[in-house]
């Protein structure tokens, strides 16, 4: 059984999010979804939740799940409001605690924020398995680029979050607190291990030199053959210093700051204060 994929690509922040549907019946799941957010003025938006609830709508869907790969670092999830306008459970991987509890410290949040992985509806982790109408959907920890990263195997195709890029861009950053190139290396092995004619769908793309199209669907055999930073059986030393060499170029994620805040609490807002508004904190040379 190969699922329908549906995807939707957000150019404000490059990211790819996803309407799996089981072929053979309304079910489906969405991944990765994003909430809209300007940093100049604190407004978030959901044009772009809005077009996967249209295409949800139109297709006469029932969502079963909304999944993470992981707290995301560069947009706001919006699981919440998708949730509430269609139902779903939201599930990330078990590990959110870790990266709960190191955030959580970062931002001094102080014990109202439950470091237990609460928000969610289901805590995932490596060896589960959940269904999507008459689909599998087995889960792999899949860490390095964060503590709690997942892949969700669904039959045929893998949902592989920021693991690994397209074949021409490589693979994600592995610098962020909880990050390692060594784990990222280790978890990419794992879904390399996958068969070769196992589909592959990332988490972003920000289309590499000399290639004119946005793209997010490749193949575990591309990117053994392909990949720029693990294919063609590049060792594990290598892969480490060519990450942490490209990872020490590299800026923060544009909303790092308001994502890791939002996104840690399942896409909710922290508490609103005596005022009804909430805020977002700024730790200055805390990150």
């Amino acid at each position: 059984m190969q699922p329908k994929v549906k995807a939707f690509f957000d150019h404000a922040t490059n990211t790819i999010s996803y309407v799996v549907q089981d072929p053979n019946s309304s079910k489906c799941a969405v991944i990765d979804s994003v909430l809209g957010f300007d940093y100049a003025s604190g407004r978030t938006n959901t044009d772009f939740a809005d077009g996967i609830l249209a295409y949800i709508k139109e297709k006469a869907l029932e969502v079963e799940w909304i999944l993470e790969t992981h707290v995301h670092a560069d947009h706001l999830s919006a699981a919440p409001y998708i949730q509430e306008a269609v139902g779903g459970k939201i599930g990330i991987g078990d590990k959110i605690t870790v990266v709960q509890e190191t955030f959580g410290k970062v931002f001094n949040e102080g014990t109202r924020f439950q470091r237990d992985g609460s928000q969610f509806d289901a805590l995932l982790k490596e060896g589960d398995d959940l269904h999507i109408g008459q689909m599998r959907c087995d889960v792999l920890h899949t860490p390095g680029h964060t503590p709690a990263c997942l892949t969700y195997l669904i039959e045929d195709t893998a949902f592989v979050g920021d693991t690994l890029f397209m074949p021409d861009f490589g693979t994600a950053r592995a610098d962020f607190p909880g990050g390692s190139a060594e784990m990222l290396y280790d978890s990419i092995q794992k879904i390399l291990a996958l068969p070769d004619e196992t589909r592959v769908f990332v988490g972003h793309d920000y289309k590499a030199p000399g290639r004119e199209n946005f793209a997010w669907e490749t193949t575990v055999g591309a990117e053994k053959r392909h990949n720029v930073h693990v294919g063609n059986g590049i060792t594990k030393d290598d892969f480490v210093k060519t990450r942490s060499d490209r990872d020490a170029q590299l800026a923060m994620p544009r909303l790092i700051i308001p994502s890791l805040q939002v996104n840690m609490r399942a896409g909710h807002m922290p508490e609103p204060e005596t005022n009804g508004t909430s805020y977002l904190k700024l730790p200055v040379d805390a990150l």
